[in-house]
């Protein structure tokens, strides 16, 4: 099938024995190229075995374009009932208690099954569906503030592993499929998310004190400046990230691509798309082979968290949906706590 079908076409992928229609395949998703629905299903089939590697297993919070990239969209957490009855979901809780059933990205055929809605994005929780109470994964955003440009991204990205490795902690990068970098740590299933996410403050807290011109850790935007945010409450429970190999709705199709080590310095964010990057796959491998295997302890940054709470630090702020957490500071902008009463 070359992917170009007509506007009324159904084409019925036999995926490992599971049935997966994919309606109108020729329909456009991604302008800047003309790639169309069909041509993502294919891109997903080219890098399923990476995928399913960091995905597998997972929650995905859906991210709907039905036009394709540049429509309209919405998050869709919950899994609609027409789903068929193959179609695995698990129950997930919002910061205030509400749940759902979330699609699980359980094999390749659940992952089509959502682009055939017209899900140009997989935000990807941090926990396996059967194990909804172990965070195995610490996600370090680095997030340029306004002006910061991807070369100071690429220079915090390296002090990250720099303090990770002195901790002895391995770590794996990936593209955002924008204007960041994810740092990713495999965690040993040992702890939650608020001691994943305790880690995350040291670990940004550290970076800040030891490249204060360069990162912050500064959660109001007024404080941050122009310095690379490590945003440390994106290990916050129930928190989603956008997952590795996934495409952005994006009108060239850019992914969220993991890359070595080595290519940070040359890498261009924007040519990795889901037209390039199955070559690039075939041609060097999967940068993440064996990230799985080789699970790390998050005692380290604990250490250092108890040792910054022992000095006399408070938490730092929590996202407002979440309820007050025990030893936070007000929640209130730094210009507007310095407000005169009354003003």
């Amino acid at each position: 099938m070359s992917g170009k079908g007509g506007k009324d076409e159904t084409t019925v992928l036999d995926i490992d024995g599971t049935e997966v229609p994919i309606s109108h395949p020729g329909k456009v998703y991604f302008p800047e190229r003309g790639e169309t629905k069909l041509d993502l299903v294919r891109y997903y089939q080219a890098v399923a075995e990476p995928l399913l590697a960091t995905l597998g297993g997972r929650p995905l919070l859906m991210e709907r374009y039905p036009s394709g990239a540049g429509g309209k969209s919405f998050f869709q957490k919950r899994v609609p009932s027409s789903a068929p009855p193959w179609l695995r979901t698990t129950v997930v809780s919002t910061p205030n208690g509400t749940t759902s059933d979330a699609l699980v990205a359980a094999d390749l055929a659940h992952v089509l099954w959502a682009v055939n809605l017209g899900c140009l994005g997989f935000h990807v929780w941090p926990y396996h569906a059967g194990t909804p109470d172990v965070a195995d994964e610490l996600r370090i955003d680095l997030d340029p503030s306004p002006g910061v440009t991807f070369d100071q991204v690429r220079e915090a990205a390296r002090a990250t592993k720099a303090l990770l490795d002195e901790f002895g902690i391995d770590s794996f990068v990936k593209t955002t499929g924008s204007r960041g970098l994810h740092v990713y740590v495999c965690l040993e299933p040992r702890w939650d998310s608020y001691e994943v996410r305790a880690g995350a403050v040291a670990l940004a807290r550290e970076l800040h004190r030891r490249h204060p011109g360069l990162v912050t850790d500064a959660w109001w935007k007024e404080e941050r400046g122009s310095r690379v945010f490590v945003d440390f409450n994106q290990n916050a429970p129930h928190k989603t990230v956008f997952g590795a190999w996934c495409v952005r709705p994006r009108t060239g199709g850019q992914v969220s691509a993991p890359i070595g080590w080595d290519e940070v310095d040359d890498v261009v964010p924007d040519d990795l798309t889901l037209a390039s990057i199955p070559a690039l796959l075939a041609e060097r491998g999967n940068p993440w082979d064996g990230m799985g295997e080789r699970p790390q302890s998050l005692e380290p940054l604990l250490e250092l968290s108890r040792r910054d709470r022992e000095s006399g630090l408070l938490d730092a702020p929590w996202p407002p949906v979440y309820p007050k957490q025990p030893g936070e500071p007000p929640r209130v902008a730094p210009s507007r706590a310095r407000r005169p009463s009354g003003s």
